[in-house]
């Protein structure tokens, strides 16, 4: 039995892809964040280059 569970804590397979699951997780969290923090500046420039393009002649 205890060799069972030495070899149960010598076994690190599944700890790569816990790794990339935490990286994933992490990189979305800051991407949320990222996006929250740039949208009134994003919808702020869309809105300015919208009026510009409305009040631009027509040719």
């Amino acid at each position: 039995m205890s060799k069972t569970f030495q070899r149960f804590l010598k076994n690190e397979s599944g700890a790569t892809a816990i790794e990339y699951a935490l990286i994933a997780g992490i990189m979305a969290v800051a991407l949320v964040a990222a996006f929250g923090a740039f949208t009134p500046k994003l919808t702020t420039g869309f809105t300015n280059i919208g009026s510009q393009i409305s009040a631009a002649p027509a040719k």
